[in-house]
């Protein structure tokens, strides 16, 4: 794991946007794995400008994202499909018939699960797995407990994320209870993965998942095991790190953040 300290959440997600530009400039038919969210708005604006601006080519991609909540149609505006139509997909050049998120209008959702599962082993597994993390240390919709070998299947959510997320509906009473999401094990299986971390409040939950034991009570503490996982956090959510002089000199130091360090965005 290799962490990194940017000024501010937008200097983070401008990086990480960056860093997906990069993978898919060297890969053009990259497998992204994509994440919803207010973290990842930010991210995903940088990316429509670069696609606008730099022409940056989605045309290629394939998308699998973490998660989608049971019995909610892909048109309903608390949906993730309708998220990602609505601030990434609509705005570049991608191919919507190459854009997968679970089914969460299925009859058999064990069915659609393990068909998620094999389309992402159709195409080869995903490349770059784009994550934030919950309050209480989730990825995905990955609650506390969640086994640390875990594969795609539905999910009761906690009360605690159906109060956070449940802001983001006109009305908070009409959010699922349930979801289908990415299994812990199925996030490790990704070849890369970015954890983009931002604000204070994150902050305690971000130091037990990157610097604490690993646990299926936090389930993004299992991130500690990949081989090649990036954490990008803002200054505001990396006050609680131990490690924070060595992080910094990370990036301020290692050749491989050489373009990165630009004050451009």
């Amino acid at each position: 794991m290799e962490l990194v300290i940017q000024p501010d959440a937008e200097r983070a997600a401008w990086l990480v946007a960056s860093l997906i530009a990069k993978a898919l400039r060297e890969k053009p038919h990259l497998v992204l794995g994509l994440a919803t969210g207010r973290t990842m708005e930010r991210v995903y604006n940088h990316l429509v400008r670069m696609h606008r601006d730099d022409k940056l080519d989605f045309s290629l991609c394939r998308t699998f994202n973490l998660d989608e909540y049971i019995g909610l149609p892909p048109d309903n505006p608390g949906s993730y499909r309708y998220y990602m139509d609505h601030h990434l997909f609509n705005h570049i050049n991608i191919d919507h018939r190459n854009t997968f998120l679970p089914d969460g209008m299925a009859t058999d959702l064990k069915a659609a699960c393990r068909h998620y599962e094999e389309m992402i082993l159709e195409f080869g597994g995903v490349d770059l797995q784009l994550l934030g993390i919950g309050s209480d240390g989730h990825i995905g919709f990955n609650e506390p407990l969640s086994a640390l070998r875990s594969r795609t299947r539905d999910k009761a959510l906690t009360p605690s994320t159906i109060a956070v997320n449940g802001t983001l509906f006109n009305k908070p009473g009409e959010m699922p209870t349930r979801a289908i999401t990415m299994g812990v094990g199925t996030i490790l299986d990704a070849h890369a993965i970015i954890l983009l971390v931002s604000g204070s409040t994150k902050a305690d939950i971000l130091a037990k998942a990157v610097e604490g034991p690993i646990t299926s009570m936090v389930s993004a503490s299992a991130l500690q095991l990949h081989p090649q996982c990036r954490v990008v956090v803002d200054e505001h959510a990396a006050v609680k790190l131990q490690a924070q002089e060595y992080y910094r000199w990370i990036f301020a130091t290692e050749p491989e953040w050489a373009g990165f360090r630009s004050d451009k965005q």
